[in-house]
């Protein structure tokens, strides 16, 4: 009786060299995969933690709290003390206006970039990114003394003002590889058969632009969300956004619950990723750096 042996499969690459089996093992996959676990799990302990304070009635030790209430988000909410809904709706109010403004002054500056050549142009576009890749605490505080200047302060125009820093500058570099993706032939087109400026942008430019409008405004939304530094130096009792009225309940002298603190830490968790969600659905980020190759 013969027996036969079969040599196991060998992976060639190019040029009949010999390619490591992707199944494999190695120290280096290991290391990052464990590194990439133990992160995961302290950030979803972190998280699952900070759920069961805001819904515990007492958690003086132990693994879990004595018992557990909804009490707190509903004082959260309808306390005038701590206003999470007026506070959400302040928030969104000054998300609202930054993207109306940012869109309506950055599209035009991202087509003018886009589609001419001027001296000093890699000087502006490194300057547009100056407020989106430095620390928003580096400018925060000469920004806020300006506005306190010009008499802004503690009003809801003025943390508009505050957070158009970095959102403007940030949907202008957004729209510019949008804008670079219209082709100038369909521009050139459209002029020969009589169309003029309104109607090249409002006909045309407009609804091909339109998925890059809808990614920067949801973009934008987003970084106002997170925005504390920019909002708290220059925000007063009635123009606070959600993220700091939620720091001045954990930093409150007088001290406030700590579940009642975990309870509008919670809200504004899930308001965040609500919003982060919607901009993912909406928004693939391979295209906001996509540029169109000519050929």
């Amino acid at each position: 009786m013969t027996t036969t042996l079969t040599a196991p499969p060998v992976v060639a690459g190019p040029a009949g060299t010999r390619r490591r089996d992707p199944r494999r093992f190695t120290l280096t996959g290991v290391l990052t995969y464990t590194a990439a676990g133990c992160f995961v799990l302290v950030l979803l302990g972190l998280f699952a933690a900070l759920i069961l304070e805001s819904f515990a009635t007492a958690w003086r030790g132990g693994w879990l709290p004595a018992g557990f209430t909804g009490s707190w988000f509903a004082q959260a909410w309808n306390d005038p003390a701590y206003g999470v809904s007026s506070h959400l709706l302040t928030t969104f109010e000054i998300g609202v206006s930054v993207i109306v403004i940012s869109v309506l002054a950055g599209v035009p500056a991202a087509y003018v970039l886009a589609r001419r050549s001027f001296p000093g142009k890699s000087l502006v576009m490194v300057l547009l990114a100056l407020p989106i890749l430095l620390p928003p605490l580096t400018y925060a505080t000469q920004l806020s003394s300006l506005i306190y200047t010009i008499g802004l302060g503690s009003t809801l125009p003025g943390v508009i003002l505050s957070n158009l820093v970095p959102a403007l500058p940030f949907v202008i570099l957004v729209m510019t590889p949008f804008v670079e993706q219209v082709r100038p032939d369909v521009e050139q087109a459209a002029r020969m058969c009589g169309a003029n400026t309104w109607h090249l942008f409002g006909r045309i430019i407009g609804p091909l632009l339109l998925p890059g409008v809808l990614a920067a405004s949801i973009l934008t939304l987003v970084r106002v969300f997170g925005a504390f530094e920019l909002t708290f130096f220059v925000a007063g009792p009635q123009s606070q956004s959600l993220i700091v009225a939620v720091f001045g309940a954990a930093a409150n002298p007088a001290g406030s619950a700590p579940p009642l603190v975990a309870a509008m830490a919670v809200c504004y968790m899930a308001t965040s990723l609500v919003v982060f969600a919607l901009a993912l659905s909406f928004v693939n980020p391979t295209q906001i750096v996509s540029r169109e190759r000519k050929s």
